[in-house]
């Protein structure tokens, strides 16, 4: 069993609000839900919509078609309604949202005391929004008896978590003990200055926005030297600002966490949407030579994971350690039952006297002697070096599927979940890579023994595919790439999986 229902209408109608709700409810009873969000860059009008699938089976990600629709505009339906599956159903009508939410329950066969439950933690409008919601349910009958198709137990039901790729990040960066976040707000990097924000009121840590990236990371950097555990975050266009001192991080051997949170470029580019184009700039981005982590959550769990683990190495190896990401992995909501393994740190003491030119390393002053220079570049070689065996302590890749198939899925991110619901019944394997640099070498092997490999990513060029292509001489011609700004849906990318193997 697993069902589609669409929430839309403009901004500031609350189909956000309908979809957590829903989710909310469903998630404590056992189903696994994954909740995606489409929306304009607009405060109000123009058209937002949330895609909620779940089913009685782990699931991560969204289907094409759609099983019902709740319209709260007009246009909604106009836009989706070539989406219904001919059985499908459109909730429509001049009502407020918490109307269509009681008249879902009722089709859903879920009871109104659930629902009546999740309105009082809401606070705002409670009696008002009880009496659409009590509207709503009394005009609808049940149509879709999901209690009957549930097989998931209690006490299961009572280990799923609800979370988005945002609480993840923020829950890595605490648990590692964070001391200062700086940031200047960007899609989609924004929620996590905001969740972060609100958590410091209870939390051992300090929330600070300034003026532009530039500021932001040069203060993150003023911190890190004081012995504090740092940390700042933005999108790829403050991630172009922010390289200069990046480079700064990388000579003077500052321990220092970035979170990128990817959106379409070049420029503004579409800064509501997803995509995984900026993969370059953070292995790449800054001048000269130097060591940094590059690592890729594909969930909420590995995005809290990943984050501890950028910690680790920064303040092991001092280095720049970026955590990349994207909206779609930032702002979705995913049915989690695993727990995390959230690595430890120690923080460094105040190491003294730092500076931005080459350094005879006994004074700390800058130098130009030949030798010295010399050193200093070996130095930092060998550094890489250490941290790529340091790396080999943890999981750099993981492999889905089946795992002796000769068919290979490459991809990494957000892009996880899409393929590890496409590939459930067919003759595939799937390896996502968490590290990006250093990159898991042991993964030429697997490709290696494949008949035929595809790489799929959310952007138009195939980087990870030139990356592995640069590491192990590997090429990989047969590419699934979507770079619209949406993120991919599982049938669609079943088929199109389907097609490039030839399986039935």
């Amino acid at each position: 069993m697993r069902l589609n229902i669409l929430f839309g209408g403009k901004a500031g109608q609350g189909p956000n609000v309908l979809a957590s709700i829903l989710g909310e409810v469903l998630v404590k009873k056992g189903y696994y839900v994954f909740c995606s969000r489409d929306y304009q860059s607009l405060i109000r009008g123009g058209h937002n919509f949330n895609v909620l699938t779940f089913s009685d089976r782990p699931v991560y990600s969204n289907d094409s078609e759609l099983d019902i629709i709740v319209a709260l505009d007009e246009n909604t339906e106009n836009l989706h309604k070539k989406n219904l599956k001919k059985s499908g159903i459109i909730l429509r009508g001049q009502h407020k949202n918490m109307y269509f939410a009681g008249k879902l329950f009722k089709i859903l066969g879920l009871e109104f005391k659930e629902l009546e439950y999740e309105l009082r933690k809401l606070k705002k409008r409670f009696e008002e929004n009880m009496k659409e919601a009590k509207l709503g349910y009394s005009e609808a009958e049940e149509k879709i008896k999901i209690n009957s198709m549930l097989k998931v137990s209690a006490k299961n039901a009572k280990s799923l978590n609800f979370i988005n790729g945002t609480q993840g990040i923020a829950n890595g960066a605490i648990k590692a003990g964070v001391d200062i976040y700086y940031a200047y707000p960007m899609t989609p990097a924004t929620p996590v200055l905001t969740e972060l924000a609100q958590r410091q009121l209870t939390g051992d840590f300090v929330v600070v926005e300034l003026e532009n990236e530039i500021a932001v990371i040069n203060a993150a950097i003023g911190s890190a030297l004081t012995g504090a555990k740092s940390m700042c975050g933005t999108s790829g266009g403050g991630f172009d600002l922010m390289t200069e001192a990046l480079s700064l991080a990388g000579m003077a051997e500052v321990p220092l966490v970035i979170y990128l949170a990817q959106r379409p470029g070049p420029a503004t580019g579409v800064p509501t949407y997803t995509g995984q184009g900026d993969l370059n700039i953070a292995l790449y981005g800054g001048h000269g030579e130097f060591p940094r982590v590059v690592l890729a959550p594909g969930d909420p769990l590995e995005a809290e994971e990943l984050t501890s683990q950028a910690f680790y190495f920064s303040q092991k190896f001092k280095i720049p350690a970026i955590v990349i990401s994207d909206k779609h992995l930032a702002e979705s909501f995913y049915t989690l039952s695993e727990k995390p393994t959230i690595t430890t740190s120690k923080k460094l003491a105040t190491l003294g006297r730092y500076n931005s030119y080459e350094k005879n390393p006994a004074t700390g002053s800058a130098t130009e002697d030949a030798e010295i220079i010399k050193k200093n570049v070996e130095k930092r070689l060998k550094k890489a070096k250490d941290i790529e065996k340091e790396s080999k302590k943890f999981n750099r890749y993981k492999i889905y599927g089946k795992k002796t198939s000769r068919n290979v899925i490459v991809s990494w991110g957000s892009t996880k979940g899409a393929i590890i619901d496409s590939i459930k019944d067919v003759d595939v394997k799937f390896i996502q890579i968490l590290y990006i640099e250093p990159f898991p070498l042991e993964i030429k092997r697997e490709l290696e023994k494949a008949e035929k490999v595809v790489l799929i990513e959310n952007n138009s060029t195939g980087q990870l595919g030139a990356l592995i292509r640069e590491k192990t001489g590997i090429f990989i011609e047969d590419k699934i790439l979507r770079y619209d700004g949406r993120p991919f849906l599982s049938d669609e990318l079943d088929r199109e999986i389907k097609k490039r193997f030839r399986l039935k």
